[in-house]
């Protein structure tokens, strides 16, 4: 087994080495924690991108999933199979139409970040998610691509592999 990993999910609209993921991927590695970022280019459906995700072999003794829009659903959505250690979701696309399920087993160390302007996934879909598994929930005055709260974004990351190990 290798050691500690994360694995990003990127957005419907950005490829898997935007800047959110390049911010975050820096710092991961800074703190010793390996990193991929799979291409979902071209997979608009939600259940292909999870199916992908799915089938990538693993064998990291430590797993952190990171998603954002799209790949927040499809990191979320993976907990039940890949039993991540960690789970950190920005704007995750959860409970909108055509993303069908409940997200299962997502870890006690589960981090969102949200923007109250978000125009795309609604805020209360959030904390929806947040609410009935107890987790972390940020809510920030941005909107969905959280583009000015990058700095905050990644103290929460950055805390969160930081309790992980």
């Amino acid at each position: 087994m290798s050691g500690r990993q994360v694995v990003f999910a990127h957005g419907k609209e950005s490829g898997p080495w935007g800047t959110k993921i390049r911010y975050l991927a820096d710092m991961a590695v800074a703190a010793g924690w390996s990193v991929e970022s799979p291409d979902y280019s071209g997979l608009d459906d939600p259940g292909d991108r999870l199916e992908q995700l799915l089938a990538r072999p693993r064998d990291a003794e430590r797993l952190v999933l990171c998603g954002s829009s799209m790949g927040g659903y499809v990191s979320a959505m993976a907990c039940q199979r890949l039993q991540p250690h960690g789970l950190f979701l920005l704007a995750p696309a959860v409970y909108l139409p055509g993303y069908p399920g409940e997200p299962a087993d997502c870890p006690a160390a589960t981090v969102v970040v949200h923007g109250w302007r978000d125009d795309i996934v609604p805020p209360a879909n959030a904390i929806r998610f947040a609410e009935s598994r107890g987790c972390a929930l940020h809510l920030l005055d941005d909107g969905h691509r959280l583009v000015d709260s990058l700095d905050f974004i990644g103290r929460q990351f950055s805390e969160l592999l930081r309790s992980l190990g």
